[in-house]
C-alpha cells in the first residue's frame, strides 16, 4: 500500500504540473516530479537503512532525537527561509527541509517511551501534564513561525493517549471547544447564550436535580459563555486577517472575496467537481493544465486525482488510506510492547489527521491550512518524514516475539 500511494502521488505531482506545450522531464530535477522522484529514490535509502539498524535502538533515541528536532525548531524561526509567510524550511540549493515534518516522529518516539515507562498512568493527573508537555511543546514553537497546519497535526497524539487511558474528558472538552467557536463564528453571542442556557436546563432535567449538579451545570454555562465571548474578541481582534478569511469562506463564501482568500478554493471545487463521476483522464484535467489551482503539486493535490479520475479514483485512492491506517491499528494492537502499541498509534494518528484535514480543506469542510496529502503531496520532508515513520513500525513489529522474550 505505501508503494502503491508513492507511486500514484508521484504521477498525480507529474499531472499537476503537466503543459502539453512544453515538453516536461518527468526526471529532471528541474521541476517538481524530477524532485519528488529524488525523495523517493532517497526513502529507498532510508527504508533500507532503517530495516538494518537495531529494532532497539529507536526506544533508546528518543529523547535525543526529540532535542535534536526541538532545537532545530528554534534554529529554523531564526534561520529559515520565509516561504508564503512563514519560516518553516532550511534552504539547501534546489531543496527545502522542514524540521516540523519530522518532529513529528521524534515526539511518536518520546511519548510512546514516557507511556510505556513502568509506574506511568494516564489516570494521574502529573502523567498527564507531562505527555501534554512532551506532545505540545513543539506546537509552541511552530507556531513562532507561524505553520498552523503543522502545529495542528501534533493534537493527533491525543488518539494514542486516550487508547492507553487518557481521561475522555479532555476530548470532550476539546470537542466542546471546537463547537462553541464554530456557532461563535456563524451566531450572534446572544443566540449562542441562549442554546447553551437551554442546554444547561436540559441537562439538568433528565440528570440529578441535586444542589451539587445544578450549580456545576450553572458554572459549565457560564464558562461556556465566557469562552465564546472571549473567542469572539480573540478571532476580530488577534487573529491575522487571511486567517479570518480562510475561516469564514467556509460559512460565507459568497461574502469573502472570491478572487482573494476564497480563491484557491473555489477553484478546488471546481476541479473537483469537474471530474463526476470517472473523471476527464490522465494528463487531460483542464483547471490543472491551465494552473487554475494554485499549490495543486502540494496542498491540493487532491483536486488534481479529483479532475482526472473522478470520484471513482477518489474512491479508490480514500480505501487505500482507510486500509493503510487499519492495517497499521492491526499491527499496533498485536505488539507485545507497550512502547510499540503506543508508537503505531501515533502513526495511524498523525496519518488519520493529515488525511482527513487535507481532503476536507480542499472540498470547502475545514479552512485551507496547509497540510500535505500523505504520500501524494509533493515535498520531500513528508515523504521521508511518512516513510520513516511507518518503516520504523515494521522494523519493531518483525521482531515482536524478541520483545515478548524479553519482557
Amino acid at each position: 500500500m505505501y508503494f502503491i500511494l508513492v507511486i500514484l502521488g508521484w504521477l498525480n505531482i507529474y499531472a499537476s504540473v503537466y503543459d502539453p506545450t512544453q515538453d516536461l522531464n518527468i526526471l529532471s530535477l528541474n521541476n517538481n516530479p524530477g524532485k519528488q522522484f529524488f525523495w523517493i529514490g532517497t526513502s529507498v535509502v532510508l527504508i533500507i537503512l532503517v530495516l538494518l539498524l537495531d529494532f532497539r535502538l529507536y526506544e533508546s533515541i528518543a529523547p535525543l532525537l526529540y532535542g535534536l528536532f526541538i532545537l532545530l525548531l528554534i534554529a529554523v524561526v531564526i534561520f529559515g527561509k520565509e516561504i508564503n509567510g512563514a519560516k518553516a524550511w532550511f534552504q539547501f540549493g534546489a531543496f527545502r527541509l522542514q524540521p516540523s515534518e519530522l518532529t513529528k516522529f521524534a515526539t511518536a518516539l518520546l511519548l510512546a517511551r514516557y507511556l510505556s515507562t513502568t509506574g506511568v498512568k494516564l489516570s494521574d493527573f502529573k502523567n498527564q501534564m507531562s505527555s501534554f508537555v512532551i506532545m505540545f511543546f513543539p506546537v509552541a514553537l511552530i507556531m513562532l513561525q507561524p505553520d498552523l497546519g503543522s502545529a495542528l497535526i501534533f493534537f493527533s497524539f491525543i488518539i494514542p493517549a486516550f487508547r492507553e487511558g487518557l481521561p475522555p474528558i479532555y476530548i470532550i472538552a476539546g470537542l466542546a471547544v471546537i463547537i462553541i467557536g464554530t456557532l461563535t463564528i456563524v451566531l450572534e453571542i446572544e443566540t449562542i447564550a441562549i442554546i447553551l442556557a437551554s442546554v444547561g436546563v436540559l441537562w439538568v432535567l433528565l440528570t440529578s436535580k441535586s444542589l451539587k449538579n445544578i450549580l456545576l451545570t450553572l458554572l459549565l454555562v457560564a464558562a461556556s459563555i465566557g469562552f465564546a465571548r472571549g473567542f469572539e474578541y480573540a478571532f476580530e481582534e488577534f487573529l491575522p486577517k487571511y486567517q479570518r478569511d480562510r475561516i469564514l469562506v467556509i460559512f460565507y463564501p459568497d461574502v469573502v472575496d472570491p478572487q482573494g482568500a476564497g480563491y484557491n478554493l473555489n477553484q478546488s471545487k471546481i476541479a473537483i467537481g469537474s471530474g463526476g463521476f470517472s473523471g476527464k483522464g490522465f494528463l487531460d484535467g483542464t483547471q490543472t493544465k491551465f494552473n487554475f489551482v494554485p499549490e495543486q503539486s502540494t496542498d491540493f493535490i487532491f483536486s488534481t486525482l479529483a479532475e482526472e479520475h473522478g470520484w471513482l479514483g477518489c474512491a479508490i485512492i480514500i480505501a487505500l488510506f482507510i486500509g493503510l491506517m487499519m492495517r497499521i491499528v492491526f499491527i499496533a494492537e498485536r505488539q507485545k510492547s507497550k512502547f510499540a502499541r503506543i508508537y503505531g498509534y501515533s502513526i495511524a494518528a498523525i496519518i488519520f489527521f493529515h488525511f482527513t484535514i487535507n481532503i476536507a480543506m480542499t472540498i470547502g469542510l475545514f479552512p485551507v491550512v496547509g497540510i500535505p496529502l500523505p504520500f501524494f503531496s509533493y515535498g520531500g520532508s513528508s515523504l521521508w518524514s511518512f516513510t520513516i515513520m511507518l518503516f520504523v513500525l515494521l522494523k519493531i513489529d518483525m521482531h515482536r516475539t524478541q520483545v515478548l522474550m524479553r519482557g
